[in-house]
């Protein structure tokens, strides 16, 4: 390599290590949600668990947590949010059309919806898989002794197609009776139209808990026939604001791993010796925000807000709440689950 080769390398590298330092621009859907004073978010109309209103129109639920913390990031305040309740069918289309900024509702990550339809998967915030809810009653035990038999899904859902698939697999001959509305589906199965009902698994265990009259009376079958990975999305075009709905992920991620919890944050951030929850709350000298085009303080306000994944985990899906779901999957990488954090530094 000739002198003069060797200062061209030298001068391109230093120049995309300086590149890579620098700020990070806000991003058109930043400056919008900065306009307005509220991140605009996409939620199930209500399922028990992930997204749901009560009476006096407070919302509650895992999906409904990440989108306060989200708001905390980059507004600073977590009650900052607009929701707007979407079924199935109306998600993806709302989402295409721009009546959100991000969709945060219970929606399985694929190929075609990553890849054909304008939108980003970002993280999953939750590992799921298709089950099937039968009554105690019908004595099944598996779910091929549904063969021939009816079972309630909900247009437009993968799951919808999961069941087509599985069913002439195996050759089970499954008949679907498919419903445009969940409280038209729930209120069938219930009134015994459907010998079967499917949907996520976390989501049957949400109704047998809300709807059932004794839910003793419905059983979960153990058999999941699909992969459910579940999570916000965003429309393609805005790759700052994509990375900022990432990173509150992974954030909340990495401060379970770390012990950071909604209690302890501000005691941590200005007592902790370690350099990574420093580095995670904006503690030290180091700023994570700028490269996101945020503040320093970003991640600390959003642990704040909805506390860390496993803490959002248990309040709404966990043992202890009404839905009662194991971790599983959900677990952290090193205590046996999927999720496993980027590192935030």
């Amino acid at each position: 390599m000739t002198s003069g080769h060797f200062k061209t390398l030298l001068t391109a590298l230093l120049t995309a290590t300086a590149l890579l330092a620098l700020p990070a621009h806000a991003g058109k859907t930043l400056d919008a949600i900065k306009a307005r004073g509220q991140v605009v978010c996409g939620v199930n109309t209500g399922l028990a668990g992930f997204s749901q209103v009560d009476g006096s129109g407070a919302w509650t639920g895992l999906d409904v947590d990440f989108c306060r913390a989200l708001a905390a990031a980059v507004l600073g305040d977590a009650n900052k949010v607009k929701w707007v309740p979407l079924n199935s069918q109306q998600r993806l289309p709302a989402l295409q059309a721009g009546e959100m900024d991000v969709l945060s509702r219970n929606t399985t990550f694929t190929l075609t919806r990553d890849a054909s339809l304008g939108l980003h998967v970002t993280s999953p915030l939750y590992y799921d898989g298709q089950g099937f809810m039968v009554p105690a009653k019908s004595k099944i035990k598996d779910v091929k002794q549904l063969k021939g038999q009816t079972v309630c899904v909900l247009s437009g859902s993968t799951t919808e197609k999961n069941l087509a698939d599985y069913s002439r697999t195996n050759n089970l001959g499954v008949k679907p009776v498919v419903f445009e509305s969940l409280d038209a589906l729930v209120n069938s199965y219930f009134a015994g139209r459907c010998v079967g009902y499917t949907t996520d698994a976390s989501g049957l265990a949400s109704v047998r808990n809300k709807e059932a009259k004794n839910p003793d009376d419905h059983v979960i079958l153990p058999t999941l026939i699909s992969k459910e990975p579940l999570g916000p999305m965003v429309r393609r075009g805005d790759d700052e604001w994509f990375a900022m709905v990432k990173w509150v992920i992974y954030g909340l991620l990495e401060a379970e791993e770390y012990g950071v919890t909604q209690a302890n944050v501000d005691a941590l951030k200005a007592s902790s010796q370690d350099p990574v929850v420093q580095r995670m709350l904006g503690g030290g000298a180091e700023d994570t925000g700028k490269l996101l085009g945020l503040d320093k303080d970003w991640l600390a306000r959003a642990i704040k807000a909805s506390g860390n994944y496993g803490e959002m985990f248990e309040r709404n899906l966990g043992p202890k709440s009404a839905i009662k779901l194991p971790r599983g999957l959900n677990n952290l990488w090193n205590k046996g689950g999927l999720m496993y954090a980027y590192p935030v530094r």
